[in-house]
Protein backbone atom coordinates (compact mmCIF):
# COMPACT_ATOMS: atom_id res chain seq x y z
CA UNK A 1 0.00 0.00 0.00
CA UNK A 2 0.79 3.33 -0.85
CA UNK A 3 0.26 6.60 0.70
CA UNK A 4 -3.24 7.15 -0.88
CA UNK A 5 -4.66 3.54 0.25
CA UNK A 6 -3.97 1.91 -2.94
CA UNK A 7 -1.58 -0.59 -3.92
CA UNK A 8 -1.15 1.72 -7.38
CA UNK A 9 1.55 4.55 -6.93
CA UNK A 10 -0.14 7.37 -8.45
CA UNK A 11 3.12 8.70 -9.68
CA UNK A 12 3.48 5.83 -11.98
CA UNK A 13 1.05 7.13 -14.66
CA UNK A 14 2.47 9.19 -17.68
CA UNK A 15 -0.76 10.23 -19.09
CA UNK A 16 -4.35 11.53 -17.51
CA UNK A 17 -5.83 9.16 -19.30
CA UNK A 18 -3.83 6.62 -17.65
CA UNK A 19 -4.25 8.20 -13.93
CA UNK A 20 -8.22 9.33 -14.65
CA UNK A 21 -9.66 5.85 -13.96
CA UNK A 22 -7.37 5.21 -10.83
CA UNK A 23 -8.84 8.77 -9.90
CA UNK A 24 -12.51 7.71 -9.96
CA UNK A 25 -11.31 4.11 -7.97
CA UNK A 26 -9.90 6.63 -5.14
CA UNK A 27 -13.53 8.53 -5.28
CA UNK A 28 -15.92 5.73 -4.96
CA UNK A 29 -17.67 6.61 -1.75
CA UNK A 30 -20.62 8.55 -2.38
CA UNK A 31 -20.54 10.84 0.51
CA UNK A 32 -16.81 12.01 -1.01
CA UNK A 33 -17.77 12.64 -4.62
CA UNK A 34 -20.75 14.78 -3.22
CA UNK A 35 -17.85 16.60 -0.90
CA UNK A 36 -15.97 17.26 -4.15
CA UNK A 37 -18.79 18.71 -6.00
CA UNK A 38 -19.19 21.01 -3.38
CA UNK A 39 -15.89 21.95 -2.96
CA UNK A 40 -15.75 22.67 -6.76
CA UNK A 41 -19.06 24.72 -6.63
CA UNK A 42 -18.23 26.66 -3.60
CA UNK A 43 -14.36 27.40 -5.25
CA UNK A 44 -16.51 28.15 -8.63
CA UNK A 45 -18.49 30.57 -6.41
CA UNK A 46 -15.31 32.31 -5.08
CA UNK A 47 -13.94 32.36 -7.89
CA UNK A 48 -16.74 34.50 -9.63
CA UNK A 49 -16.51 36.96 -6.37
CA UNK A 50 -13.00 37.25 -7.03
CA UNK A 51 -13.45 38.76 -10.47
CA UNK A 52 -16.37 40.57 -9.36
CA UNK A 53 -15.04 42.38 -6.62
CA UNK A 54 -11.21 42.40 -7.21
CA UNK A 55 -10.63 40.95 -3.50
CA UNK A 56 -7.76 38.70 -3.18
CA UNK A 57 -9.37 37.27 0.27
CA UNK A 58 -11.88 35.06 -2.16
CA UNK A 59 -8.75 33.55 -4.07
CA UNK A 60 -8.16 31.90 -0.27
CA UNK A 61 -11.64 31.00 0.65
CA UNK A 62 -12.13 29.41 -2.41
CA UNK A 63 -9.09 27.11 -2.35
CA UNK A 64 -9.82 26.38 1.52
CA UNK A 65 -13.59 25.69 0.22
CA UNK A 66 -12.11 23.21 -2.61
CA UNK A 67 -9.49 21.10 -0.85
CA UNK A 68 -10.89 21.50 2.42
CA UNK A 69 -14.31 19.52 1.72
CA UNK A 70 -12.45 17.50 -0.66
CA UNK A 71 -9.94 16.25 1.71
CA UNK A 72 -12.65 15.98 4.29
CA UNK A 73 -14.24 13.08 2.03
CA UNK A 74 -11.03 11.17 1.76
CA UNK A 75 -10.05 11.24 5.21
CA UNK A 76 -13.69 10.74 6.90
CA UNK A 77 -15.53 8.82 3.95
CA UNK A 78 -12.57 7.25 1.51
CA UNK A 79 -10.16 6.26 4.39
CA UNK A 80 -7.76 7.29 2.11
CA UNK A 81 -4.94 10.12 1.45
CA UNK A 82 -5.66 12.32 -1.86
CA UNK A 83 -3.47 11.29 -5.16
CA UNK A 84 -3.14 15.65 -4.70
CA UNK A 85 -0.25 14.69 -2.64
CA UNK A 86 1.84 12.72 -5.16
CA UNK A 87 0.46 13.82 -8.54
CA UNK A 88 -1.03 17.73 -8.08
CA UNK A 89 -2.18 18.86 -11.44
CA UNK A 90 -3.52 15.50 -12.43
CA UNK A 91 -5.96 15.46 -9.28
CA UNK A 92 -6.53 18.71 -9.82
CA UNK A 93 -7.80 17.99 -13.22
CA UNK A 94 -9.12 14.95 -12.62
CA UNK A 95 -11.06 17.39 -10.06
CA UNK A 96 -12.79 19.09 -12.73
CA UNK A 97 -13.44 16.22 -15.50
CA UNK A 98 -15.27 14.74 -12.54
CA UNK A 99 -17.26 17.92 -11.76
CA UNK A 100 -18.10 17.65 -15.61
CA UNK A 101 -18.79 13.92 -15.07
CA UNK A 102 -21.42 14.28 -12.58
CA UNK A 103 -23.00 17.18 -14.13
CA UNK A 104 -23.66 15.27 -17.52
CA UNK A 105 -25.33 12.32 -15.27
CA UNK A 106 -21.61 10.02 -16.51
CA UNK A 107 -20.83 9.57 -13.01
CA UNK A 108 -23.71 9.65 -10.26
CA UNK A 109 -23.98 12.33 -7.28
Amino acid sequence: MNATGSAIDPKSFTSFAEFYPFYLGEHANRSCRRLHFLGSTLALVCLALLVATGRPLYLLLGLVAGYGCAWIGHFVFEKNRPASFKRPLYSFLGDWVMYKDIWTGRIPF
